[in-house]
């Protein structure tokens, strides 16, 4: 699906001696659908030229607080704002595109016939040639949209998107389907648009994805914003470090119960042992036991994420507004 309505571009720069807008701004926003309450306080900021990923379990409001930026749905209370305007007026003027995962793609058409149609729904766009290019589709151009990948799909939605040179550009796991070397070119174009003073936010399930292409990662749970940094400084906040090493038939109940042990792994002759006192550990292991090859490393991204949103259980109802 693709969402976006043409404008003549607006600028989202201030006028001198100003603070330039916000790109979107998020103040108190809560959600509620009957007695589930899906968002919960939410307060954002993102600046102009910003590239987001917007991360989170399933259930964590992720989907519900991207409609609302979208204008698709209203806020139980606080309020949402795209670049000083209501989300349905910045809609509305073109600032805003966003491309989903599925839909909105007929299949018997080729990829610039698609494109050629979008354009001609609004009044000013973007050369055609020009977002081909851009979304790196140029040389698919005459294929019929059927017989795309979905990584080649998604790439036309991007396309589609670009249209309209949006201010802010909202992504859905905008790299589903695509090998590494697409995602890595994908990313590329993203990061060249951002340094024009595009705003993206995204989310993904590719944890890496994230860290190495974001500027920032904001963390929802539970409806609430649990952290908001950049990569490091989200690894920063799970407490402990993993210690590795080789060990056969390792003594997992033992190592267990070693103070401050989050969790023993084992894979093979490798045992994980994630720890708030990782020199307890490591001295437990090359004193007590046959341990070789021990590495002590910090947390990555994906044990942060399970570390700051392992606490939080969304109810079945909830999960079906993410």
């Amino acid at each position: 699906m693709m969402t976006t309505t043409r404008h003549p571009q607006a600028s989202a720069a201030a006028t001198p001696g100003t603070e330039p807008l916000a790109a979107v701004r998020l103040d108190g926003v809560r959600k509620s659908f009957g007695r589930v309450e899906a968002v919960r306080g939410i307060d954002l900021t993102l600046r102009p030229g910003e590239v987001v990923a917007f991360l989170g379990p399933n259930g964590a409001g992720k989907t519900t607080t991207i409609d609302m930026v979208l204008g698709l749905s209203a806020p139980t209370s606080g309020s949402v704002e795209v670049l000083g305007m209501a989300p349905r007026a910045a809609v509305a003027r073109g600032l805003v595109a966003a491309v989903m995962q599925t839909g909105g793609l007929l299949k018997d058409i080729t990829v610039r016939e698609t494109v050629q149609y979008t354009a001609h729904l609004f009044a000013d766009t973007r050369p055609v040639d020009e977002v081909l290019a851009t979304a790196g589709i140029t040389d698919i151009a005459g294929r019929k949209v059927g017989r795309c990948s979905g990584g080649e799909q998604q790439r036309l939605r991007f396309a589609m998107a670009l249209l309209s040179d949006p201010a802010l550009l909202l992504l859905d796991e905008p790299t589903t389907g695509m090998d590494v070397e697409g995602r890595r070119s994908f990313w590329s174009s993203i990061r060249a648009d951002a340094r024009h003073g595009r705003t993206v936010l995204f989310a993904t399930h590719y944890l890496e994805e994230a860290d190495q292409y974001a500027d920032r990662i904001v963390l929802v749970a539970g409806g609430r914003v649990v952290a908001d940094g950049s990569g490091s400084e989200i690894r920063s906040l799970a407490s402990g470090r993993t210690v590795r090493a080789h060990l056969q038939d390792p003594d997992v109940d033992a190592i267990s119960a070693l103070g401050g042990v989050d969790g023993v792994d084992v894979r093979g002759e490798q045992v994980y042992v994630h720890a708030k006192d990782s020199d307890a550990v490591a001295r437990y292991l090359l004193t007590r036991t046959g341990a070789r090859d021990l590495e002590i490393t910090s947390k990555g991204l994906e044990e942060a994420f399970l570390s700051l949103t392992g606490d939080t259980h969304p109810s079945t109802d909830e999960e079906h507004v993410r």
